[in-house]
Order: C-alpha cells, then sequence, then structure tokens
C-alpha cells in the first residue's frame, strides 16, 4: 500500500504542478473546450482572471505532494478543485473526464495513506 500511496502521491502532484504551470506558461497546446456553453464557461472565467488562483492552488498542492511535506493540506487544496474538474467535465466537456476520473482515484489513494491525519476532521461529534 505505502508504494501505491507513493507512485499516486508523485502522480497527482506532477499532474496539477504541469498543468497549474501550463496555465501561466502555455508550453502545452491545448485546444478551447467543445460545445458553446463549455467555451463561453472557460472564456469567462479566463477574461475574469479567475483561474490566476485556481492555477496557482494547483501550483501549491501539487509542489506540497511533491516534496512530501504537508501533504494533508495538499489534499485539502487539490480536492475542491478535483469536484470542480469533475462537475465542468461531466456537465460540459465529457471529453476530459476520464483524466478527471483519474485525479479523483489517485487523490484517493493519497487521501487513504494519510487519513490519520483528517481524524479531527471526520469525528462525528466533538466532547
Amino acid at each position: 500500500m505505502k508504494i501505491a500511496v507513493l507512485i499516486a502521491r508523485i502522480l497527482l502532484g506532477l499532474m496539477f504542478l504541469v498543468f497549474g504551470l501550463n496555465g501561466f506558461f502555455h508550453f502545452i497546446p491545448m485546444a478551447p473546450p467543445t460545445g458553446k456553453l463549455a467555451g463561453q464557461y472557460m472564456g469567462a472565467l479566463f477574461v475574469s482572471h479567475y483561474l490566476v488562483p485556481v492555477f496557482l492552488l494547483q501550483i501549491v498542492g501539487g509542489l506540497l505532494l511533491l516534496i512530501n511535506r504537508f501533504v494533508p493540506l495538499g489534499l485539502i487544496l487539490l480536492g475542491p478543485l478535483i469536484i470542480n474538474i469533475i462537475l465542468f467535465h461531466s456537465l460540459m466537456a465529457p471529453e476530459g473526464l476520464p483524466l478527471a476520473l483519474l485525479a479523483t482515484v489517485l487523490w484517493l489513494i493519497v487521501f487513504a495513506g494519510v487519513h490519520r491525519a483528517f481524524a479531527g476532521v471526520l469525528a462525528a461529534k466533538v466532547d
């Protein structure tokens, strides 16, 4: 299990670091999303500069996973981003859904490896 968590942590960290950096430096050519609604949505996010903090969170979360420091914090930062990615691809651009699901599986594997760090957050009752 430790090897699976290590591999998942590195892959997830690389995935978010690369795509976060690509948001700023555009070294991976990406076609606009297919579909009118997806294009309008991404256009609005781009024009409003909403994606700048999103890309920064991707970079920070990815780096935390890669350097193996504050991994639970990295998971906390990346979790909502993954949910938004899944929702976007489920509802507007299904061609990217496999990569979003891969990120989800990797996140769950890493979470399983550090789940003890979330014990206080996942407590049903606080005394």
